[in-house]
């Protein structure tokens, strides 16, 4: 019995230490991608694009929600934004006829060093490459 209270109690100590570990590599993913955006959206105010206000998408049907953000659409599908603080968005919304009429309050997310992972294919990116893309889109507007 006590070989298998250690044996357990290893393998709740690896346990511990293995989530202690991805908590830890999350968190320095986080900061490197917040500090990509802070700079991204240095670089917006420098070059003198507005931010505009941001609307939130519902899955599917095409209808969008006015939202609390004013910011910057990260895709051309508008589905990821980040406001002047440099805080990411996440602009998808369930349907709701409260939201059509008094809006979305959104709240920012943690941005991901890779845009979409787990998407269809084709549809992830590194951050750093999507708001490259974005800045050159804001230099050729259409």
């Amino acid at each position: 019995m006590d070989g298998e209270l250690s044996w357990q109690e290893k393998r709740r100590e690896a346990s511990a230490a293995h989530a202690a570990a991805l908590e830890q590599r999350k968190a320095a993913e986080t900061a490197q991608a917040r500090a990509l955006l802070a700079d991204f959206v240095q670089e917006l105010k420098t070059r003198g694009v507005a931010p505009e206000p941001l609307r939130a998408t519902v899955a599917g049907s095409g209808t969008s929600y006015r939202t609390n953000i004013t910011g910057w659409y990260l895709r051309r599908n508008r589905s990821l934004g980040v406001d002047p603080d440099g805080n990411f968005y996440i602009l998808a919304t369930p349907t709701s006829v409260k939201s059509r009429l008094a809006g979305v309050r959104l709240v920012p997310s943690d941005p991901p060093l890779t845009v979409g992972l787990g998407a269809r294919d084709g549809e992830s990116m590194p951050l750093r490459q999507l708001l490259a893309m974005r800045l050159e889109d804001s230099d050729n507007p259409t």
